[in-house]
């Protein structure tokens, strides 16, 4: 199948676990006349390697598209519908359209082009690794600034994830309109 096939992205989402915030997904077009040493899972880099692959990826590739499902929409679908949406919208939001899109995961959101999931694919395919980097500094960097918003939270350490410190500042100082209120521990807090 890919032989046939000229325009390849990799579709992977950062964000499914936390209690806090938007699925951020990213689709990325990889230029294979200038390829990207280093790509790989995010979460085995270190953040100032991904910071630097995050820059070099959007200098070299052909197109990258991010797309994103927030909270409300989280609590509405349910997460896995929810980050298939932001991969979607992550397709949609590319400059160029791909032929074919290699997604992380062991399925496929609908998308215009033929699809293919790849488990632990960030770890495969380069393009795959590509957007697996720009999800996660796309998310990481959007929970610094709810950060400054939400300073009582520890957003800056945790990232949004379900950390003891988290719950302990949820019981404090309640749930904020960025919180999946879908989510267990947050839904003892309200509880619904």
């Amino acid at each position: 199948m890919r032989s046939s096939v000229s325009i390849i992205c990799g579709v992977d989402e950062a964000g499914r676990g936390p209690l806090f915030g938007d699925v951020v997904a990213a689709a990325v077009i990889l230029d294979p006349n200038n390829p990207i040493e280093g790509l790989g899972d995010s979460k085995k880099l270190t953040e100032k390697v991904r910071e630097k692959l995050y820059k070099k990826i959007h200098q070299q590739a052909i197109s990258v598209g991010v797309g994103r499902a927030s909270a409300a929409e989280i609590d509405q679908l349910n997460i896995l519908q929810a980050s298939m949406l932001a991969m979607q919208r992550a397709v949609e939001n590319l400059s160029v359209t791909p032929n074919l899109a290699l997604i992380d995961g062991n399925r496929c959101p609908e998308l215009s082009c033929l699809s293919e999931a790849i488990i632990k694919g960030d770890a495969k395919e380069a393009c795959i690794g590509a957007a697996s980097i720009i999800a996660k500094v796309t998310r990481d960097r959007e929970m610094l600034e709810w950060h400054n918003q939400y300073p009582h939270y520890g957003l800056n350490k945790h990232k949004g994830y379900p950390t003891q410190a988290h719950i302990q500042a949820l019981e404090e100082h309640g749930v904020s309109p960025q919180h999946r209120q879908s989510f267990a521990p947050v839904r003892r807090l309200i509880g619904t």
